[in-house]
């Protein structure tokens, strides 16, 4: 029973960190830019959806607010900071996400203080057993919320002609353009969902903890771009799998290393341990 807990827990921390390392991975795939930022972004959706949450008293209400939000803060995002230096070397965008990232840290810290924000009422905070094991409603939304946005990402992407023209310009951005496809529109629309699917993640992650802070987004966002490393970069499918693998590892080492290692520097030790032994990821295209 102890390890059927431990696996539920490994996957409800791993499905959130999957559809953060999503949005990376879109943008990643598409700009070749490690976006930095986007850990900016998840801590806007965790202000937002608490705040609009606490003042409408719905939770979907402020999901789907604080998403719609940041969705659009990706998008001036990419018109202001990024597309002025697309032709610029790769280091140039990274080095611009990390200030962009310092800034929003402290433009957060400015707005909504230093010490943090709580929900007034908690919401899905009832327990509920599932086979003898002791859950709350609120880690269930989270792993059902996680797979259906990920489930239509995925129709998106296979069965739609925005995602025929999404997965055309990645793969080949002059050709695509040749067949009509819009390259700055599909910029656009990425930079929204990955911010989008960003702001969820933050909005799930603060109903877990009842907790947002100014640097929440830090460690998600490390984590999420070693993920994308793990998982091959570009590698949609490789970055979920990757994900999983990360959250069930940290759940599992939290009992047995867990009085040498924090759940932290247990999933950065194992992230670094397969590294040093596969650079490329484990599922890296060849």
């Amino acid at each position: 029973m102890l390890y059927i807990e431990l696996l539920i827990q490994g996957l409800i921390q791993g499905s959130t960190y999957a559809i953060i390392a999503v949005g990376l991975t879109l943008i990643y795939g598409l700009l070749r830019v490690l976006h930095v930022a986007h850990a900016g972004l998840f801590t806007l959706g965790a202000y937002l959806g608490v705040i609009l949450t606490n003042q409408t008293g719905s939770l979907p209400a402020g999901m789907f607010l604080a998403a719609l939000a940041a969705g659009l803060a990706g998008m001036i995002i990419y018109r202001l900071v990024y597309e002025p230096i697309l032709n610029r070397p790769p280091y140039v965008a990274l080095i611009a996400s990390i200030g962009l990232y310092i800034g929003m840290e402290e433009l957060f810290r400015l707005i909504f203080g230093p010490f943090g924000l709580t929900f007034v009422s908690p919401p899905l905070q009832d327990i509920v057993v599932v086979f003898g094991i002791h859950l709350r409603t609120c880690q269930i939304v989270t792993v059902i919320t996680n797979l259906l946005l990920l489930g239509v990402l995925a129709w998106i992407a296979q069965k739609t002609r925005i995602g025929t023209g999404w997965r055309a310009t990645v793969d080949d951005p002059k050709i695509s353009a040749c067949f009509g496809i819009d390259p700055i529109r599909v910029r656009y629309l990425v930079f929204f969902t990955g911010s989008a699917l960003a702001a969820v993640a933050g909005v799930l992650v603060a109903l877990l903890s009842n907790f947002v802070e100014p640097t929440m987004g830090a460690v998600p966002s490390y984590k999420s771009l070693a993920i994308i490393v793990l998982g091959g970069l570009g590698n949609v499918m490789g970055t979920l799998i990757a994900s999983l693998i990360l959250g069930i590892i940290e759940a599992f080492g939290t009992i047995y290393v867990g009085n040498l290692l924090d759940r932290d520097a247990i999933a950065f030790a194992f992230l670094i341990l397969v590294l040093m032994i596969k650079p490329t990821g484990l599922f890296a295209s060849r």
